[in-house]
C-alpha cells in the first residue's frame, strides 16, 4: 500500500499553485512507513489528493512533487516523456545558438526535482540531487539510454546537498564511453573546453552563455579584467569581442590552463591574454591599493549564500567585492557583476551593488539586467528556478 502524507490544515495552497514542495512543517501526518525517497500520495487536510511525490525524511523538504496528475504513474515511461519535452523545449535554442553543450534538464522547473542533466556533444552529465531522484536512478538511466544510445552517461552527484537528503556523493560512468578530457563543445560560434570529470559541478557554467555575449559587446579595444574566471569563458568572449587586454584570475591553475588552451582553440591573438593565479579578493585590493584601473570588469563569484544563515554574511561579501571593484574601473568603465546565489533576490542584489557604489564614492547606471540562459527555464509556479542574476553597469 502507498504511503501518504497529510497536511495540516489550509497548507494545500502551494500544491494547488502548482508548486512542487511539501515542507516538514506542513505535514500533520504519515500514514505508512515510507522510505528513503519511496513515492507517496499527498492528501490535503479534508482528505483532497493532491499529488504524488518522493519522500525525503531528511530534508526540510519532506516531499518533492512528480505529478500532479492522479493518473500518471512514476516508472520509465514517466521519465521519457520529461526528457522528450525537455529535449523538444530547447531545439530552437539549440538551432538558434548553436549549441552542442546545453542544459537538458534543469530539475523542478522541468518538472524533474532534484534532477540536472548537462549535454556536452555526446556526453550526458547528470547530477542525482534529491531522495527521490536516486530512488528512481534506475528508471532515469533506462529512459536516458533508450532515448540517447549514442551518447555516454557520467555522473557528477558528488555535492554536499546530497547530505541534507540522506546520501553519499556518487561519481563515476553510467555508461557509454566517455571521451578523452577535457573536450569541446560550442556555444555562439565559438568552441569552448570541459573537463566533466574534475570540473567544477558538470564541467562547466553554460548558464552564464548569454552573459558572456552580452559581455562581449561592451570590450571592443578595452583592457578586461575577468575576475573569477574558471575556465575562462568570458575572457574568450572578450578576446573574440576585440579587448585589448584581457586578465583571467582565478585561483586554480587548472582551470587557467583551460582558459589558456580554449583562446588557442579560437584562433584567439594570446599575446592580450594573461591568465593570473591570485585569489581575486586580494587582487582586487592589490589594484585598488596601487592605482591599477580597468575598462571592463567581470565579477562572477561563487555562490555565498547556501542557507539562510548565511545571507547576511554573503551580502557583505557581494557589497566588499562589488565597491572594491568599482575603485578598480576608470571613470565611464563597465561592471559585469553576478551572484548565483539563489536565496540572493533580484531586489536585494540590486540594493547591495547600489549601497557598494555609494560606499566607492561612485556613480553607476544599470544598463542591463541579466540572467541564466534559456536552457536554465525558470517554472512559472516555481521561482526558486531563477537564481542566477547579474547587471551591466557604467561607473563613473
Amino acid at each position: 500500500m502507498t504511503a501518504k502524507i497529510i497536511l495540516k490544515r489550509a497548507r494545500e495552497k502551494s500544491l494547488l499553485r502548482r508548486h512542487p514542495w511539501v515542507f516538514s512543517n506542513g505535514v500533520a501526518d504519515v500514514q505508512g512507513k515510507p522510505g528513503l525517497g519511496e513515492t507517496v500520495e499527498v492528501l490535503a487536510s479534508d482528505g483532497r489528493w493532491l499529488g504524488r511525490g518522493a519522500y525525503s525524511p531528511h530534508s526540510q523538504i519532506r516531499v518533492r512533487i512528480w505529478t500532479f496528475d492522479p493518473d500518471e504513474i512514476i516508472d520509465e515511461a514517466f521519465f521519457s516523456r520529461k526528457l522528450a519535452r525537455a529535449q523538444a523545449g530547447r531545439e530552437d535554442l539549440i538551432e538558434r545558438d548553436g549549441l552542442t553543450g546545453y542544459r537538458l534538464v534543469a530539475g523542478e522547473s522541468d518538472g524533474l526535482p532534484g534532477i540536472t542533466i548537462d549535454r556536452f556533444e555526446d556526453v550526458l552529465v547528470c547530477q542525482l540531487l534529491s531522495a527521490g531522484a536516486e530512488a528512481q536512478r534506475e528508471a532515469l538511466v533506462a529512459a536516458i539510454k533508450a532515448q540517447y544510445p549514442q551518447c555516454a552517461l557520467y555522473e557528477r552527484s558528488d555535492v554536499e546537498v546530497r547530505k541534507k537528503e540522506g546520501l553519499a556523493p556518487v561519481k563515476g560512468l553510467l555508461y557509454g564511453t566517455l571521451p578523452p578530457q577535457p573536450m569541446t563543445f560550442e556555444e555562439n560560434g565559438l568552441k569552448l573546453l570541459v573537463d566533466v570529470v574534475q570540473g567544477h559541478k558538470t564541467g562547466a557554467y553554460i548558464d552564464q552563455r548569454d552573459n558572456r555575449l552580452a559581455a562581449s559587446r561592451y570590450v571592443r579595444g578595452k583592457r578586461v579584467l575577468n575576475c573569477f574566471s574558471y575556465t575562462g569563458g568570458f575572457g574568450t568572449y572578450a578576446l573574440h569581442g576585440g579587448a585589448a587586454e584581457v586578465i583571467n584570475a582565478d585561483v586554480s591553475k587548472p582551470a587557467l590552463a583551460l582558459a589558456q588552451q580554449t583562446a588557442e582553440l579560437n584562433g584567439l591573438d594570446t599575446a592580450r591574454l594573461t591568465n593570473l593565479e591570485a585569489d581575486v579578493f586580494k587582487l582586487l585590493r592589490q589594484y585598488r591599493d596601487s592605482g591599477e584601473q580597468f575598462d571592463v570588469i567581470v565579477l562572477d563569484p561563487p555562490k555565498f549564500a547556501d542557507n539562510k544563515a548565511q545571507l547576511p554574511g554573503a551580502c557583505r561579501g557581494y557589497k566588499d567585492i562589488n565597491m572594491v571593484a568599482m575603485k578598480c574601473l576608470k571613470p565611464g568603465g563597465i561592471l559585469l557583476t553576478y551572484s548565483c546565489s539563489g536565496l540572493m533576490d533580484a531586489a536585494l542584489f540590486q540594493k547591495i551593488v547600489a549601497d557598494a557604489a555609494l560606499d566607492a564614492g561612485r556613480e553607476a547606471q544599470i544598463l542591463e539586467k541579466l540572467t541564466q540562459a534559456a536552457d536554465h527555464p525558470i517554472g512559472s509556479a516555481y521561482p526558486e528556478g531563477f537564481y542566477l542574476k547579474g547587471l551591466a553597469l557604467r561607473v563613473w
